[in-house]
């Protein structure tokens, strides 16, 4: 069936995804941005309506409700704070669905089968008397079984391929995402954590998908046969995600978010070939090749290998980690506000910390009351800080923290040594020098801010803990190194007043 109408609005839908995803590049334009991807969705979603989702208004209405209703309660209810862990948890939801949809092509094609069988004549235009039965198997084909009436045998088999790589690819970002979503809540141990085997399991398993695979392709015509061996291909599937995320470290989780947002859209695109949707393969492509592009950038600035770490954290630490002198010296509200005082440069290093606490509101109260006294702040952003690529832009820009102010890594650690005052809020690894002088670190080679450069260092923190990726940072304990410790907000509040 041709649907002239929905396909003019599936390109106007790709040209506002487009925009979309270039205008996310920059603060200032993601606002207008995200109209433009809401925009485009709802093209997308009421030509799909129209054209070949045509049929079951009602169910497909309610369906669109209580979506509707459960995105409106995450977006009112969840924290910003919790955005990684969402944003995984949603991406396990894309996986789940390039399941179902390549299990329903399969039933599809199942289908097909049945109603050429019984028919025994050329569809979709057949010619001469029909049974009944057959009668009644063509008219209860859908718009898709149809699309594949009209496919050849090649054509078909393409369309199996598909629709394995379709649910391989979600089968393994769905149990991949569950997993993340859970290290990222703190439900799961943040530690690597491998089966006895490690990477053979994940080998094994994969070689085993492709076997599974190929007697799906020999047994298609064996009804019972064909299902259990794609039965079988997911349960490889989900074994790898599950696995493979189990074997990356918490450090790393940012990279996953990423990585797994780059296989739901290859997931997705698997779906469109399937469906036979221009639409979705072209979406998926765009959110699969930016989710990798993300993830190679953020692996770079981790001095991390891509292929470590998609594979499950080949390499690590060579060593003992080297040994810390000295101590960590507390102090108080006003000793900071004394110093701040009478800096005339400040940086500040946001974190995850800074997150947990919802200090960004106080961070940016400081940041109006030092800028009115003449004071030259800015805000130092790593590219793996918090836990979710952007996340502290977003909070900063939440905050109506000005954006010119907010600058990257490259652009402003140069500039440490001749600042008067860094304030590291809820950061660990991102300004930890072990990263440069101890070369059997974790983090060895990864590029971090040299905050302990700078004349004073504050460091806001809870406690005296190692954080999330449980490397101990030798800066708490150098000479020009304070800790401001207690919940960054209540410490920012005690802070505020004193600022003169």
């Amino acid at each position: 069936m041709d649907f002239g109408f929905t396909i003019a609005a599936y390109a106007v839908a790709t040209v506002l995804f487009v925009l979309s995803l270039g205008g996310l590049s920059g603060q200032e334009s993601a606002k207008r941005a995200i109209w433009y991807g809401i925009a485009g969705m709802a093209i997308a979603v009421a030509a799909t309506m129209v054209g070949p989702g045509s049929g079951l208004w009602g169910l497909t209405l309610i369906l669109i409700a209580l979506g509707g209703l459960v995105g409106w309660q995450l977006a009112t209810r969840v924290q910003m704070t919790q955005m990684p862990e969402l944003v995984a948890i949603m991406h396990s939801l894309v996986g789940l669905a390039a399941v179902f949809v390549g299990f329903n092509a399969h039933l599809e094609i199942g289908r097909v089968a049945e109603a050429f069988a019984a028919a025994t004549l050329p569809f979709p235009q057949p010619e001469g008397p029909m049974s009944m039965p057959a009668y009644e198997l063509w008219l209860g084909l859908s718009d898709f079984a149809m699309i594949i009436g009209k496919k050849t045998a090649v054509e078909v088999t393409i369309l199996r391929v598909e629709l394995m790589l379709g649910i391989w690819i979600g089968a393994v970002t769905f149990t991949g995402s569950v997993i993340a979503y859970g290290k990222l809540a703190g439900r799961v141990d943040t530690a690597a954590k491998k089966l006895p085997g490690g990477h053979v399991l994940n080998a094994g398993a994969a070689l085993a998908s492709l076997v599974f695979a190929g007697l799906y392709l020999a047994w298609a015509d064996s009804p019972t046969a064909s299902v259990l061996m794609l039965l079988a291909l997911t349960a490889m599937a989900l074994f790898i995600g599950y696995h493979l995320i189990m074997g990356i470290g918490g450090a790393d989780m940012p990279v996953v978010v990423s990585m797994l947002n780059s296989y739901s859209g290859w997931a997705a695109a698997a779906i469109g070939f399937s469906l036979g949707n221009e639409l979705l393969i072209v979406v998926g492509a765009l959110v699969g090749s930016s989710g990798a592009i993300l993830s190679y950038i953020m692996c770079k600035a981790m001095n991390r290998s891509f292929i470590s770490v998609i594979l499950g954290g080949f390499g690590g630490a060579s060593g003992p980690a080297a040994e810390i002198e000295g101590e960590m010296v507390a102090i108080d509200a006003g000793g900071v506000a004394a110093a701040l005082n009478e800096a005339d440069s400040v940086i500040i290093v946001p974190g995850y910390g800074m997150a947990v606490a919802q200090a960004q509101g106080a961070v940016s109260d400081l940041t109006r009351k030092l800028r009115a006294r003449g004071k030259n702040v800015r805000f130092a952003i790593h590219p793996v800080a918090g836990r979710l690529p952007g996340h502290m832009n977003v909070l900063l820009a939440e905050a109506k923290v000005p954006y010119d102010i907010v600058l990257e890594m490259e652009e402003i650690n140069e500039d440490f040594p001749e600042t008067d005052v860094a304030i590291v809020i809820g950061s660990n690894d991102i300004v930890n020098p072990a990263a440069q002088d101890d070369p059997n670190s974790p983090i060895a080679g990864m590029p971090v801010l040299e905050v302990w450069k700078a004349k004073q260092v504050f460091v806001s923190k809870r406690g005296q803990g190692t954080g999330y990726s449980g490397i101990e940072n030798p800066l708490f304990f150098k000479d020009n190194t304070r800790m401001f410790y207690g919940d960054a907000k209540a410490s920012l509040d005690q802070l505020l007043p004193l600022i003169d």
